[in-house]
């Protein structure tokens, strides 16, 4: 093998990662030393993402797309399976409100509204002056703006190649973008008004790193660090080997439709592959349940998660998946596109605002202001930006808010299934689009009505017991 500059092949996808790694550590220090951005609480992988794609478009350096992609692609899946591996922590708390729950309806109803928000703009435009133009292409607004570049690299590019949606990644991708800006402009923004009216109180406060304990590293039953492997590569292998059963679970199935089922597969497959995350963190789930059963049964002696660590990979993943994300956003594609682009990002803003500020009263009644801020940063960002806000107001997380955001995507993902088949029903047919904003609407209104009431359903496990 030629271990020379001049094999490609084997030195581009390392000097890629090389290159996100480098504009991590540049935009770091570019926040941490300008007021601007510093103020801007915009995190750091945005920044570097941004960074890396303006020194893309003026030819400074090389960014090979296609590997980006594909980063970001699996880099979704690798953060979320690290999270559902982690061991949950057993707490006493009343459930009697069912916040956790109602905060997952929340969520979902926001995916909702947005793609509500967002269909008016595209079908309205195809129908007037854009006659044409791609007309589920509203749908990706909640994808890039409530979940990220990754699934709106996903979706789009699923969009671009099955649909014929020209440009769908590139659109999906600046959709991510823009919510991140949105996330961290209007957030700020409206910390500030806030503050100037008396109606909240801004923490002045160093960010400090927390420290970490042993009771944050090591929980009582783990497996001791004097085990001669280390315990980050038992992390590791565990997330790759969920991943691994995830790819073959996934192919075995796709490839048993195809070839006895293919009318359901035209429908399956894309979603299967396009949300394989949502996949891998079932798998995740399932292989922590089977670990801590045969923990219980003393087939297995120690515990193998570390939370701590698991959270780290989560978090460089999704680092990776941002930056990644941003920088293999193709700004040429977006031509003809910009008007519905700036639309949809405008309109997302206003109306993910206004839709939150009225539920969060209702839901977060002892803590409005917390649960507002944090629930708008990650529904224009990811759960970071959201956290972010937050301590912006309650530095110590004294309030429920932060948890809230936590518990609630969990039980987002349950909510969000009957979303995600429409969104793979939605492109095929001007009839199927039509019946999936229909559906849309009416699964806002019943999402809103649990987050207005408390439900009493013995089918969550959630009913409080009642004491002998």
């Amino acid at each position: 093998m030629d271990y020379s500059a001049a094999n490609q092949q084997l030195w581009n996808p390392l000097l890629q990662i090389c290159l996100i790694a480098v504009f991590v550590i540049m935009a770091n220090i570019i926040r941490r030393k300008t007021t601007f951005f510093k103020n801007s609480l915009m995190p750091t992988a945005v920044l570097a993402g941004f960074l890396l794609l303006i020194l893309k478009i003026t030819n400074i350096i090389y960014v090979d797309v296609r590997f980006m992609e594909m980063l970001t692609y699996h880099c979704i899946a690798i953060g979320f399976i690290a999270m559902s591996l982690r061991v949950p922590a057993v707490k006493d708390k009343d459930t009697s409100d069912h916040v956790g729950l109602r905060s997952g309806a929340l969520i979902v109803s926001t995916y909702l509204i947005q793609s509500i928000a967002g269909l008016i703009i595209s079908i309205g435009l195809a129908y007037t002056i854009m006659p044409g133009f791609f007309k589920a292409s509203g749908i990706l607004l909640p994808l890039g703006y409530g979940q990220g570049p990754g699934q709106a690299n996903n979706t789009g590019t699923t969009y671009e190649i099955t649909w014929g949606f020209t440009g769908g990644r590139s659109f999906g991708l600046a959709l991510a973008a823009a919510g991140y800006i949105c996330a961290c402009v209007v957030g700020v923004l409206v910390l500030n008004i806030l503050a100037k009216k008396g109606k909240i109180k801004k923490v002045n406060h160093e960010k400090v790193s927390g420290s970490v304990t042993v009771d944050t590293f090591q929980s009582e039953s783990e497996i001791p660090i004097s085990e001669s492997i280390d315990r980050f590569s038992i992390q590791v292998a565990l997330v790759f080997a969920v991943y691994m059963i995830t790819y073959l679970v996934t192919k075995f199935v796709t490839g048993f439709l195809s070839t006895y089922i293919p009318g359901v597969a035209s429908l399956v497959n894309s979603l299967l592959w396009g949300f394989n995350f949502i996949v891998g963190s079932a798998f995740a789930f399932a292989v922590r349940a089977l670990l801590d059963k045969l923990r219980r049964s003393n087939i297995v002696k120690h515990q193998y998660q570390n939370n701590y660590l698991l959270s780290r990979i989560s978090g460089v993943a999704f680092d990776i998946m941002i930056v990644a994300g941003i920088a293999s956003i193709e700004l040429e594609e977006l031509n003809g596109l910009w008007l519905p682009f700036a639309l949809m990002a405008l309109m997302g803003a206003i109306v993910t605002y206004l839709h939150l500020a009225c539920l969060s009263r209702v839901l977060y009644k002892n803590y409005y202001y917390e649960g507002l801020i944090s629930m708008y940063g990650m529904m224009t960002g990811t759960i970071s930006s959201g956290v972010l806000l937050l301590r912006e107001l309650d530095p110590y997380m004294e309030t429920p808010a932060a948890n809230n955001l936590v518990v609630g995507s969990s039980f987002a993902i349950l909510f969000g299934i009957p979303m995600l088949i429409l969104i793979g029903i939605a492109p095929k047919s001007d009839l199927m689009l039509w019946v999936a904003f229909a559906c849309f609407a009416i699964y806002y209104i019943l999402l809103c009505a649990v987050v207005m009431h408390k439900p009493n359903c013995k089918f969550f496990f959630l009913k409080k017991q009642k004491k002998q």
